[in-house]
Order: structure tokens, then C-alpha cells, then sequence
């Protein structure tokens, strides 16, 4: 059973309580009063202690509070008289596991067994739940090292693939040759970079906009940048949260917008800004891609192979949103609106996967 320290300053009461309590299976040892109480369980370990209220020097609370500083404290419980409910209340306030009412005779000794029992499931039951609890944490930390550990060789064997294109690109004799290689290579850039935020992130399941874009655009503009093409990007975004896949369908998407701005929007050697602007629209958010450029031909065939604006529809579809063009005497602006699942900062939901 247990091992108990049953503390009173009545000594007959305690010699009735060792027999009566080592008779249901239980090693009693008894304190006459709170100090020596204490100094016990200093010595030795016990499962239990039960506390008598009235005792000089020391009463009963000011034991109790005194075992509470003890760096692992036992499961108390208290005893007091038959009148004494605010004394009982004032016990459990102070860290009481039970209570029980002093009485004359076996009743009080098989109350006591009784309540003894039922204290000490529930400390069993709270040692199961804290161990269930750990192990639990550990399980999810083990998880989710491995899951930084597959972002980041995700990440890097992307980073290996879009080498290889670059070099591929360096090497092509054509200038559409080369062209598509920068996009492909833009294209594998655009995913890498989220693998890569997910290694680096405490939260492997959402990626923040802001930065991300930010890190993408860079590196789009150390790609496209050239004297034919002198054009300055400017981001604007709010710390907008995106499910893993719908980052790197946004991520794709801006790539591809962005690149052909590069490419078509300004005349050779004409400088021209670019804007990316991505805001939250209450339970969605707005992206917008613009420049002031020359625009396009409405019905004129496409100047590339026709695969970026496929590309921009898949991903704007798998996003949940719908595109809108305006192309007029100032400029080419490019939305893209979807109607939910974002949020704006840790506090709000973010965006979701369908």
C-alpha cells in the first residue's frame, strides 16, 4: 500500500492510527507536531501525509504551507474537527489534496483508509497523465526534427537543381533558350525558398508572406536585373500566413508575374519599377502585381511560349482566386483575389489548405 506520516501532537491518537491503519496494509509513521513533521520529510520519502489542524507552535496550515516549499511535497490531507468547514475550505485553498472530519471509533479509521485510497489514485492518475504528456512531446519534437531535417534537404537538392539550370542557361546558344531556362530556374527557386523558411521556422505547417516574398523577389531581381532590363522591385506586404501549399502556389505566381514585367514591360534599356503588393481582404487576402510600362496587344499572341500564363491560372486557381487584368495608357496591373482563408499576423487564422 502506502507509506504515510501522520502528524498530531496527541501521541494516543497516533498509536491508534499506526495500528488501525497498518491493519489495512499501510507503514505509519508518526510526528508530533509540525516541525518534527517536517524534519521527517526532509529524511525520507513518503507517499502520503495527513496533517492535524490543532497543534501548538505549528498549527496545521502553517505546516501545510511549509510543505508546499519542499521541492517534491507528498499529497496531503487534512484533518480537523467536526465544526471546523471554513478550517477545511482554507486547507484546500492552500494545496490540501482532501480533508477529512476527526471522529471517535473505526469510523474515523476506515474514512481515513478511504480517503487515503482515493488521494492516492488520483496522484497515479496525475503521474500517468504527465508521463502520457511527455512522451507525447517528445514524439511531436522527434517529428518535427525530422520534418526540418526533409525541408532542409528538400531545399537543398532544389538548390543543386536550380544550379544545374543556371548553368544549363549560361551554356544555351539562343536567347529563348535561355529565357525559358531562367524561368524554370525562377520557377524551382520559388519552392526551394519555402522548404528552406520551413527549416528555419517553429511552425512547419505556415509560412509568412512578408519575408518570403521578399527573400524571392531578391533573388528575381538578381536573375532578371540587366542592362537591357534596369528595372527596381518594391514589395509592400502585410505579415500574411499561407498553408505550405498555397506559399509556394503564391510564390510561383509572383515569380512568373514579376519575371515577365521584366522581360516585356519596359523597352530595352528603359528603367521601370515594379510593384508587388499583397494585403489581407478581411478573411482573404488581395495580391497585386503592377507596372508602368507599354502593357500588351489585347488578342496578340503571347510573346513567350504561352507557359507562364498557364502557369499563373493553376496556381491563382489553386489558391482559391480569381485574376483580374487592367492594361491601359499608365501601365499593366495584374489582382488576384481570394476570398478566404487568410489572416493577418499569429493572432488571426491563416490561410488554409482546401
Amino acid at each position: 500500500m502506502a507509506r504515510v506520516l501522520y502528524i498530531d501532537d496527541d501521541e494516543g491518537l497516533c498509536r491508534l492510527v499506526r495500528r488501525a491503519m497498518e491493519r489495512r496494509g499501510h507503514t505509519i509513521e508518526t510526528a508530533s507536531g509540525g516541525t518534527e513533521g517536517l524534519e521527517r520529510l526532509r529524511e525520507g520519502a513518503f507517499d502520503l501525509v495527513a496533517v492535524d489542524h490543532y497543534m501548538p507552535g505549528m498549527d496545521g496550515l502553517e505546516t501545510l504551507a511549509a510543505m508546499a516549499r519542499l521541492p517534491h511535497p507528498p499529497p496531503v490531507v487534512y484533518v480537523t474537527g467536526s465544526e471546523e468547514g471554513r478550517v477545511a475550505v482554507a486547507a484546500l485553498k492552500a494545496g490540501a489534496a482532501d480533508y477529512i472530519v476527526k471522529t471517535i471509533g473505526d469510523d474515523f479509521f476506515d474514512l481515513l483508509q478511504s480517503t487515503f485510497a482515493q488521494v492516492l489514485d488520483r496522484r497515479r492518475l496525475e503521474a500517468e497523465k504527465a508521463e502520457a504528456e511527455a512522451k507525447l512531446r517528445a514524439s511531436y519534437e522527434r517529428v518535427e526534427a525530422l520534418l526540418k531535417e526533409a525541408n532542409h534537404r528538400v531545399a537543398n537538392s532544389l538548390q543543386i537543381v536550380s544550379a544545374f539550370v543556371r548553368l544549363q542557361a549560361s551554356a544555351a546558344t539562343s536567347e529563348e533558350a535561355r529565357s525559358a531556362l531562367r524561368d524554370t530556374q525562377q520557377r524551382i527557386t520559388a519552392i526551394a525558398q519555402v522548404h528552406r523558411r520551413l527549416y528555419n521556422s517553429d511552425d512547419l505547417d505556415l509560412v509568412e508572406m512578408s519575408d518570403y516574398l521578399a527573400t524571392l523577389l531578391a533573388e528575381v531581381e538578381a536573375t532578371w536585373s540587366t542592362p537591357l532590363a534596369p528595372h527596381r522591385l518594391r514589395l509592400s506586404a502585410e505579415p500574411i500566413r499561407l498553408a505550405t501549399d498555397k506559399a509556394v502556389s503564391m510564390g510561383v505566381l509572383v515569380a512568373e508575374l514579376v519575371s515577365n514585367s521584366f522581360k516585356y514591360a519596359y523597352p530595352p534599356g528603359v528603367a521601370g519599377e515594379i510593384r508587388v503588393d499583397l494585403r489581407a481582404d478581411g478573411p482573404g487576402f488581395v495580391l497585386r502585381v503592377e507596372d508602368e510600362g507599354q502593357g500588351f496587344t489585347p488578342g496578340a499572341p503571347p510573346k513567350g511560349t504561352g507557359t507562364g500564363t498557364k502557369l499563373v491560372r493553376a496556381m491563382a486557381s489553386s489558391l482559391g482566386a480569381d485574376i483580374q487584368h487592367e492594361n491601359d495608357a499608365s501601365g499593366y496591373r495584374v489582382r488576384i483575389r481570394a476570398a478566404e482563408g487568410c489572416g493577418r499576423g499569429a493572432s488571426l487564422p491563416a490561410c488554409a489548405s482546401p
